[in-house]
């Protein structure tokens, strides 16, 4: 791996062509493991929206787990950051955007969802940002704490299954076609997904550096942007799809879920392994950016718990005009 990665650091436009193929490589890795993952969970009979909010988003967080995991392991703290931030942002933006827009219809939002899942990741969403606002940097014991969070997070959506909150959701049907598969050859599938994913990741780490650096941008910057709309492709597709096919909670359950996992363990976990320090510019840019879209998309949620598609648009409209914010700012300024 290492004459790989020396390979790629020689050359920028090699660096593009991998960065391209690693991207490939990643969402198909991802979609292997999340059918893999969603075919064992209902082997066990787990409810669809149990599975959204966990295991998929589980699933579908690894690229990003993996990419701000490798990157802090390797001393760029600015990429892992920037992006969990960078993906969170994704995630609402276009991810539930295009979710609302090529849905067959409005997408119904489970109050109980929006009142639990939903608050949790308001809070903690406040809470990363009082941590990094006033010393610019996210430390070990901060990360502990999301860690901590996230096991507590986990617990309740146990606690609430076992009380019967998410009966209603179960997908008998799913179940039983899982039954069909072999659980040998599923796991298998499950592993060599994995193997894909840890593999493209780390191309994706040493494209994306060699690329920023040969134009003096900053590491966290490429982060927001580029790697975190490629290692949000699975989330994205996922929603996209669950949302077509007629299972909604699985969509959004998907990205709330993801979205906690890219706060409390791609930052927190991050941030165990190296302190996460940005300049004060990129915490002031991304920070104000996801609660802008966090509190608009939050908004049209709460609004007769459904997402129209005239909401997806505004939503669409928003990550287009946070991705011109962001060449302000950090390109002509």
């Amino acid at each position: 791996m290492h004459w790989l990665n020396g390979w790629i650091e020689s050359s920028v436009p090699l660096a593009w062509v991998f960065l391209g193929g690693a991207f490939v490589l990643l969402a198909k890795s991802a979609d292997m493991f999340v059918e893999s993952s969603v075919s064992l969970a209902n082997r066990l009979r787990i409810p669809r929206l149990v599975i959204g909010i966990v295991l998929v988003s589980l699933a579908t967080t690894a690229p990003e787990l993996s990419v701000s995991l490798m990157a802090a392991f390797r001393g760029s703290p600015e990429m892992a950051m920037g992006n969990a931030i960078g993906s969170v942002i994704c995630n609402k933006a276009l991810g539930l955007s295009l979710c609302a827009v090529l849905s067959t219809a409005a997408i119904p939002i489970i109050p109980h969802v929006l009142k639990t899942t939903g608050m949790f990741f308001l809070a903690i969403s406040v809470l990363i940002f009082a941590f990094v606002v006033f010393d610019n940097t996210l430390g070990r014991a901060e990360g502990a704490v999301l860690v901590g969070l996230f096991s507590g997070y986990m617990y309740f959506i146990y606690r609430q299954h076992r009380g019967g909150a998410f009966k209603e959701e179960l997908d008998l049907e799913a179940a039983e076609e899982a039954l069909c598969m072999p659980a040998q050859k599923l796991t298998l599938i499950f592993i060599a997904a994995l193997a894909g994913i840890l593999f493209s990741s780390n191309i994706i780490i040493t494209s994306a550096t060699t690329i920023a650096r040969s134009f003096g941008i900053p590491e966290a910057l490429i982060a927001l942007t580029l790697v975190a709309l490629g290692t949000s492709i699975p989330e994205v597709a996922t929603c996209v799809a669950a949302a077509r096919k007629g299972h909604a909670s699985l969509a959004v359950g998907n990205i709330l879920g993801a979205n906690i996992i890219n706060l409390c363990c791609v930052a927190g976990g991050s941030a165990l392994i190296n302190s996460l320090l940005l300049e004060r510019k990129e915490i002031m840019f991304m920070f104000p950016a996801m609660f802008v879209i966090v509190a608009v998309t939050f908004g049209f949620m709460r609004a007769g718990y459904r997402l129209t598609r005239r909401q997806g648009y505004v939503l669409l409209a928003l990550y287009g005009i946070y991705i011109a914010g962001f060449f302000f700012v950090f390109a002509l300024l």
